[in-house]
This record gives C-alpha cells, sequence and structure tokens, in this order.
C-alpha cells in the first residue's frame, strides 16, 4: 500500500506543486492535496495560528487542518533559500516548527532543509533525504527528482506564456473572459508573491476581474528571469530576499516598456518583506514614471465590495485619462 503524503494547497505550493507531485508519485507515493482555500479554511487558520503570522502563514495552518486526518505524513519543508546568496522569508524556515506547536494530532512531518544560498547541488541533496523515506534505490530516487525538474520547467514555461499549470487552478477550469469595452485592452502589471496571485479565494479573483474588465495581466512570472537580474542589479545595493529581487526587478522594466497602463501591488497584511519591497517600488515608479500605481492589501476579511470599488475606480481612472488628458499624471 503506498504512503499518502499530504501536500497543503498554500505557500509555495503556487511555484513547486508540478515538482513536487511528480516526484512524490514517480517514488511511488500517493500524493493528497488540502481542498481548495475556502472561508472554513481560513477560519480555522486564524484561530490555531499565532495572531503575529501574515495571512498566507494563517491560511497555511488552515490547509494543514483540512489534510491531517487524511494522509500519513506532511510535506512541510525547511524553506531557507531558494537561489544562491539569497534568502526567503524566515517564516518558510521556522513552519514545520510552527506546525507542531500549534496544531495537535499532526502526523509525521517530512522538514527537509532546502537552501540553496551556497550551491545549487544542495537541491538533489534535499531530494536524496527526502526520497530515502520512501526507497532505498539511489537511482530510482535520482530519476524522480530529474523527472520532477522536468515537469517544474514546463510549468514555468505555462506560466511565463500566461497560461495556469493544472495544479494551479481554482476549481473551475475557466478560460479567460475578457469583457468588451470601448477602448483598447489595457496591461497592467500585477506584483506580488505567487501564493497572494494564484489562490482565487485570497485574492478576491483579482485575476478574473482584471480579465473581465478588458485587462490582460502581467505577472512576475511572464518576463525573462535574465531581464529581472539585469533591472535588479540597477539598484544601488543587493537585495538578498528572492522575491524582493524579482519584485524590483519586474517593477522597473516595467517602466521601460511603453505598453504598460498600470501596475498593481498585491501585498498580504503583515508581511515584513512587502512592506519594505512595497514601498521602495512605490518610490521608483514615482519618481521615475506617470505610470498608475496602486497597492491592494488583503487580510482575513472577506468582504470584497471595498476590492470590488479599488479595483473598479483603478481602471475607471487609466481609461478616462487615455480619453480626455493622458498629457496629466495619475497622482501628485
Amino acid at each position: 500500500m503506498s504512503k499518502k503524503v499530504g501536500i497543503p494547497r498554500a505557500l509555495f505550493y503556487y511555484k513547486y506543486m508540478p515538482l513536487w507531485r511528480t516526484f512524490f508519485e514517480e517514488l511511488g507515493a500517493e500524493v493528497v492535496v488540502s481542498d481548495y482555500t475556502s472561508k472554513r479554511i481560513l477560519d480555522d487558520g486564524v484561530k490555531s495560528c499565532v495572531d503575529e503570522a501574515c495571512l498566507p502563514v494563517k491560511i497555511f495552518h488552515g490547509h494543514v487542518l483540512n489534510l491531517k486526518d487524511r494522509v500519513d505524513c506532511l510535506f512541510i519543508p525547511r524553506f531557507t533559500s531558494i537561489s544562491k546568496r539569497e534568502y526567503v522569508c524566515p517564516k518558510f524556515g521556522g513552519l514545520p516548527d510552527m506546525i507542531r506547536h500549534s496544531l495537535q494530532g499532526i502526523p509525521e512531518i517530512i522538514d527537509t532543509e532546502i537552501n540553496l544560498r551556497r550551491s545549487s547541488k544542495n537541491a538533489i541533496r534535499a531530494a536524496m533525504d527526502i526520497g530515502y523515506r520512501f526507497t532505498g534505490d539511489t537511482a530510482v530516487i535520482k530519476r524522480a527528482f530529474n523527472m520532477a525538474k522536468e515537469n517544474y520547467y514546463k510549468s514555468r514555461q505555462l506560466l511565463k506564456a500566461g497560461r495556469l499549470p493544472d495544479d494551479f487552478r481554482t476549481r473551475e477550469k475557466r478560460e479567460p473572459v475578457y469583457k468588451e469595452t470601448d477602448g483598447r485592452m489595457l496591461n497592467i502589471a500585477v506584483i506580488g508573491h505567487v501564493y497572494n496571485i494564484y489562490d482565487s479565494y485570497v485574492n478576491m479573483e483579482l485575476i478574473s476581474k482584471l480579465r473581465n474588465h478588458g485587462v490582460k495581466v502581467i505577472t512576475v512570472d511572464m518576463i525573462d528571469e535574465d531581464i529581472i537580474n539585469e533591472k535588479s542589479s540597477t539598484l544601488p545595493k543587493k537585495l538578498f530576499w528572492n522575491f524582493g529581487r524579482k519584485a524590483m526587478g519586474s517593477a522597473l522594466h516595467m517602466l521601460d516598456r511603453k505598453d504598460i497602463d498600470g501596475i498593481i501591488y498585491l501585498m498580504s497584511f503583515g508581511c515584513g518583506i512587502d512592506s519594505f519591497i512595497c514601498d521602495l517600488a512605490e518610490r521608483r515608479i514615482r519618481r521615475g514614471s506617470d505610470i498608475p500605481f496602486i497597492v491592494l492589501t488583503i487580510d482575513e476579511h472577506s468582504g470584497e465590495a471595498g476590492m470590488n470599488t479599488r479595483i473598479e475606480a483603478f481602471i475607471d481612472l487609466i481609461r478616462w485619462r487615455q480619453k480626455n488628458e493622458s498629457n496629466i499624471s495619475a497622482h501628485g
């Protein structure tokens, strides 16, 4: 009988799930994913997590509770770094311990450290450590890891083309619906963490709402890594957060493009990294261009009225400028 591995549908699920699923299935395990984010999962996470945690971490707790009685073990890797000479948020490193101390009746946790800060070779070492829990055959583990990487790279190409891999989709597999408008289709960049952008419950269907207003959405995943690195290298000091580099590189790239009509920075309340990077990006954008910029902050409140109003007002402002006073800045 195959071992059931539970993977919470939160945080880095929206970056690495195509890799994880292939890896575990090639090792003969059965992958069980938590349900789609819902009000129940959100409420459970808020009740079980410390108040000081950010919204995505609270939601992660809710997904673990959704899974804990259905699996033999939980996969919650201890992320330290996913890129050379950079770190991720410290909460990722402490996540396995937060879960153990906050939730009761939790099955075994696979908490192998993922630390690529010094060398990308540590990825295969982490894969071997995880794989030995399922088989003692080194060749099988290496083959599973290679196949997993191949599937992961395919998913990145889909995201670059503006398409969601199946693992990232919401419950309804709908194609984008673009609303007919009097003006041309708008190009709006959405900058934010993957788990905020691709979890449609958390962001209150932001991407779908933009598309329904005649907007083509451009995300960080659609921009070449070389361009991001080139733009972020122009900063006076190197950013030591992986997401910080990507967010700033993407924002600076948008300033050079002539087809960007607006920029939305999507952040979650309580995110330490976003509190710095969002402010830095906004200062650069406002100093270097007249591109309309707005910050949308999501929290544990589920009312959509405020979000809808801000999205509609932002798009109406852009279209009004194009039609009436395209030479006047939208801010200041």
